[in-house]
């Protein structure tokens, strides 16, 4: 059972929608959150009190939709810091994705993305600091870990291990010698 919370700005849990067979994120507004140890704080609006958001182990093929959902559950969504569509069939990374600034971590692990450019997106994230695609057919190219870490440099995790030092130094030497720089027009 969700707590009403009247003026209280404490925020609650995740919102829980991992394995509930949503096909489309219209379906995840169908489910009642998963509770957890702590109960899930809602505003007197009825909207959910969190920042972070599990709709893992479903069956998404698309985010369609995704901004309009997340904003009938949460309070404020543009607080929205934490996503996890991990384990789904998701083939590209939606740019909804991107409008989310306050967004520090984001798992994408063992969907079907297959572009590494698709990643470039995340450029638009300054916040963002842990990063899981590990499980997705770009884990096989080449320099994919490098490629990531000289594109997001505030990360300070992918593919839940820590970006040390010596991998940006790397990652830096490795983008000087595969990544041609764009000439601007004369």
């Amino acid at each position: 059972m969700s707590k009403k919370i009247d003026n209280d700005l404490s925020i609650g849990p995740p919102v829980d929608l991992s394995f509930k067979c949503i096909n489309s994120m219209e379906d995840a507004l169908l489910e009642e959150p998963r509770e957890g140890l702590k109960p899930m704080k809602r505003s007197l609006n009825g909207r959910l009190l969190s920042k972070a958001v599990r709709l893992n182990n479903n069956t998404l093929t698309d985010l369609r939709g995704f901004r309009e959902v997340i904003d009938q559950l949460l309070n404020d969504s543009n607080q929205l810091s934490w996503i996890d569509l991990s384990f789904n069939d998701l083939p590209t990374i939606d740019p909804v994705l991107t409008t989310y600034h306050q967004l520090t971590t984001l798992n994408l692990h063992g969907n079907s993305i297959s572009q590494l450019s698709e990643v470039d997106k995340f450029a638009a994230l300054p916040n963002l600091k842990s990063l899981s695609l590990h499980g997705n057919p770009i884990e096989s190219e080449r320099g994919y870990r490098y490629y990531i870490i000289s594109l997001l440099p505030q990360l300070k995790a992918l593919d839940f291990c820590a970006v040390t030092k010596q991998d940006r130094t790397v990652a830096d030497s490795w983008r000087r010698m595969n990544i041609k720089p764009k000439r601007g027009n004369k």
